[in-house]
């Protein structure tokens, strides 16, 4: 995937997160991305360790993979910052 995909992929995946798991984190809009991008890269990376699949275009699985990573980036943000 291209660098505007990932991109496109993390805010929709950050918006996901954050809708599922919402609160307040500060950070606002470019927060929401930035940890919806680091979330896609974590899922893919955890999911392709473990041989479930890896983060690579536009699709479900994909899909999936990303927003269960970003929830789990968000999670540890919120642990981390209190």
């Amino acid at each position: 995937m291209g660098f505007i995909a990932w991109i496109v992929l993390g805010l929709i995946v950050g918006i996901l997160a954050k809708w599922i798991m919402p609160g307040h984190d500060g950070g606002g809009f470019i927060m929401t991305v930035v940890l919806g991008i680091i979330g896609a890269l974590v899922g893919g990376y955890i999911s392709s360790l473990f041989g479930f699949g890896e983060v690579d275009g536009f699709n479900i699985p994909s899909l999936i993979i990303a927003i269960l990573g970003a929830l789990l980036v968000l999670f540890i943000y919120r642990k981390i910052k209190g």
